[in-house]
C-alpha cells in the first residue's frame, strides 16, 4: 500500500467518523430537544389540568349558588302562588258563601210568597162562594123587580094613558135637552181650561222661539229707484238716439223708466236678481262717468258675477248661521238667489233663515228630529228663487229640486207639505208649517195690498152671514176678529156655542188667512116694559 493510498484511506475514515460524530451528535440533539419538549409539554399540560381542576372546581361552586338561588327563588314563587291561590280562594268562598246567602233569603221569600198565594187563594175561594151566593140573591131580587116594574108599567100606562113608547119618547126628549145644556156647558167649561192651559204652554214655546229671531222686513217688490248726482246723468243714460238705455235694458233685461222725478230713474222687473244686477251696474256707470254701449256691457257683466259670487256667499252664510252641513253646492247657490226675492215685501232668505230657526226651537222642545225640522225650514221656500225661470209652484219646483240633489225623504215632504198640498206625515212637517205662519204673521213681516185685505174682511163677513140666526156681522182688528150678532128668539146660549164653532170651522176650511181669527158670537136678550 501507496502512502498515497494510505492517506486517501485515512481521509475517507476521518471523513465518515466526522460524519458519524455529526450523526451521533444530531442523534443526541435530538434526543435532547425531545425531552426538553416533552419535559415543558408536560409542565403546560400540568397547569392546563390544574387550571382545569381550578375552573371546574369554580363551576361547580357556581352551580351550587345558582342551584341554591333557584330553590330559594322557587320557593319564593311557590310561596307567592300558595299565597294568591289562598286569597283567589278565600274570595271565592266568599262569593259562595254570598250566593248561599241570597239563595237561601229567596228560598225564604218564595216560600212566604206560597204561604201568602195560598191565603189569598182561599181567600179568593171564599170571596168566589160569597159573590156566588150574591149572584144568586140579585137574580131573585131582578125577577122580584122585573115583576113589579111590569106591574108599575100597566099602572103608569093606564094613569097617564100614554104607552111605554110615547113615554120614552118624551122622557128621552126631555134628557136630551138638558143633556144639550149641560154638554154645553161643560164644553165650555173644559174649552176654556184647555185654551187657557194650551196658551201658556203654547205662549212660552212661541215666545222663546220668536224672541231669537225676530227682526225687520223691509224690500221693495218689483221696482228699485236709483239716484241720479243731476238730472243732466238722465240724457247721458239715454244716450245718442237712446242708445244707452237700449244697452241696458238688453244686458239687464230690466226696464228703464226716466220720467219727470227730478235726480233719480226707476228699474223694473219682475226678476229681483236682473234687478238687483241692473242697479249695481247702473250706480257703477254713474261713478265711472263713461257710460258707452260697450262699456255698459262690460260692466254688467262684472257685476253679475260678482252679483252670483254674492248670491253664493249668501246661500253658504245662511246655511252656516242654520247650522246645517252636507248640503249640495248647487242647493247652496239657489238657495243664495233668495237674498234678492221678497214676498208680500218680506226676504225670502230672512224668512226662511227664521223659519229654519224657529222649526229647530219648536223640534226641541215636543221632541221632533232637530235636524230634518231645521233643514226643511230652510229649504221649505227654495222654489221661489226658480219660480221666475221655471214653471209650476214654488212647491213643486222646490220637491223637484231637492229630489234632483238626493234630499232625504223626510226634508222634502217638509218642503211639499208646508203649503197643505199633501197630507202631513211626519210631525216635523207640521212644525215647519207652523213656524212659516208664524214668521209670515208676525207683525212687521209682511205687507198686504189694499185689495186683498178688503176682499179677506168681505169674505169673514160673507161667511157669518150665511148661518141661519145671524142677525149682522163685524170684521175687525184687520180680520184678527169677526163679532156675530146673533137673533135671541132663534139662538140660545147653547147655540151660540155650537154656532160659534161652525164659523170657525167654515172659515178654516175656506179661507187662508195669516195667524188666527177670534170668531165672538154675541147673544143678547132685552125685556122692556112700560110702568103706566
Amino acid at each position: 500500500m501507496t502512502n498515497l493510498q494510505f492517506c486517501n484511506m485515512l481521509s475517507s475514515v476521518s471523513v465518515g467518523l466526522t460524519i458519524a460524530f455529526v450523526v451521533i451528535g444530531l442523534l443526541a440533539g435530538a434526543g435532547v430537544g425531545i425531552l426538553v419538549y416533552y419535559l415543558i409539554s408536560k409542565k403546560k399540560l400540568d397547569k392546563s389540568r390544574a387550571t382545569a381542576n381550578n375552573i371546574v372546581q369554580e363551576a361547580l361552586n357556581d352551580a351550587k349558588l345558582a342551584k341554591k338561588e333557584a330553590i330559594l327563588e322557587a320557593k319564593e314563587e311557590t310561596q307567592k302562588l300558595r299565597s294568591e291561590c289562598d286569597a283567589e280562594l278565600k274570595e271565592r268562598r266568599a262569593e259562595m258563601q254570598k250566593t248561599e246567602n241570597r239563595i237561601l233569603q229567596r228560598e225564604d221569600f218564595i216560600n212566604k210568597k206560597e204561604e201568602m198565594l195560598d191565603k189569598k187563594q182561599s181567600q179568593l175561594d171564599e170571596e168566589k162562594e160569597n159573590l156566588q151566593k150574591r149572584e144568586q140573591t140579585l137574580d131573585k131580587l131582578r125577577e122580584e123587580q122585573e115583576g113589579i116594574k111590569a106591574e108599575m108599567l100597566k099602572k103608569l100606562e093606564s094613569i097617564s094613558g100614554l104607552t111605554k113608547d110615547q113615554a120614552k119618547k118624551e122622557l128621552i126628549a126631555a134628557y136630551e135637552d138638558e143633556a144639550k145644556k149641560d154638554a154645553a156647558v161643560l164644553v165650555k167649561n173644559i174649552e176654556e181650561q184647555a185654551k187657557e192651559e194650551a196658551d201658556k204652554k203654547a205662549r212660552n214655546i212661541v215666545t222663546l222661539a220668536i224672541q231669537k229671531v225676530a227682526c225687520d222686513q223691509a224690500s221693495e217688490i218689483t221696482v228699485t229707484s236709483v239716484a241720479l248726482p243731476n238730472d243732466e246723468m238722465k240724457g247721458r243714460l239715454i244716450g245718442r238716439e237712446g242708445r244707452n238705455i237700449r244697452a241696458i235694458e238688453q244686458a239687464t233685461g230690466c226696464d228703464l223708466i226716466i220720467d219727470d222725478t227730478p235726480d233719480s230713474v226707476v228699474l223694473s222687473c219682475f226678476d229681483p236678481v236682473r234687478r238687483e244686477i241692473a242697479r249695481v251696474s247702473l250706480e257703477k256707470l254713474i261713478l265711472d262717468g263713461r257710460i258707452h254701449p260697450a262699456r255698459i256691457e262690460e260692466m254688467v257683466d262684472k257685476v253679475t258675477k260678482d252679483i252670483e259670487q254674492t248670491m253664493k256667499e249668501a246661500g253658504e252664510q245662511a246655511v252656516f248661521e242654520a247650522g246645517i252641513h252636507g248640503m249640495h253646492p248647487e242647493i247652496v247657490k239657489t238657495l243664495g238667489r233668495l237674498k234678492y226675492r221678497t214676498s208680500y215685501g218680506q226676504n225670502v232668505l230672512k224668512h226662511s233663515l227664521e223659519v229654519s230657526y224657529l222649526a229647530g226651537l219648536l223640534a226641541a222642545e215636543v221632541g221632533a228630529n232637530v235636524a230634518v225640522a231645521k233643514r226643511g225650514g230652510l229649504l221649505h221656500d227654495i222654489g221661489k228663487a226658480l219660480d221666475h225661470e221655471v214653471e209650476g209652484t214654488h212647491v213643486s219646483i222646490g220637491v223637484d229640486l231637492c229630489r234632483k240633489y238626493k234630499e232625504s225623504k223626510e226634508v222634502i215632504h217638509c218642503i211639499e207639505a208646508h203649503h197643505g198640498a199633501v197630507p202631513f206625515e211626519s210631525i216635523e212637517a207640521i212644525l215647519v208649517q207652523t213656524a212659516d205662519a208664524i214668521s209670515s204673521s208676525r207683525p212687521g213681516a209682511r205687507r198686504e195690498s189694499i185689495e186683498n185685505y178688503i176682499k179677506r174682511l168681505e169674505k169673514l163677513e160673507e161667511i157669518a152671514n150665511s148661518f141661519k140666526g145671524v142677525e149682522k156681522s163685524y170684521a175687525i182688528q184687520a180680520g184678527r176678529e169677526i163679532r156675530i150678532m146673533v137673533k135671541p128668539e132663534e139662538i140660545s146660549d147653547e147655540q151660540a156655542l155650537f154656532l160659534a164653532k161652525d164659523i170657525a170651522n167654515r172659515i178654516e176650511k175656506e179661507m187662508e188667512y195669516p195667524g188666527q181669527i177670534k170668531v165672538n158670537v154675541i147673544r143678547e136678550t132685552r125685556s122692556v116694559e112700560v110702568a103706566k
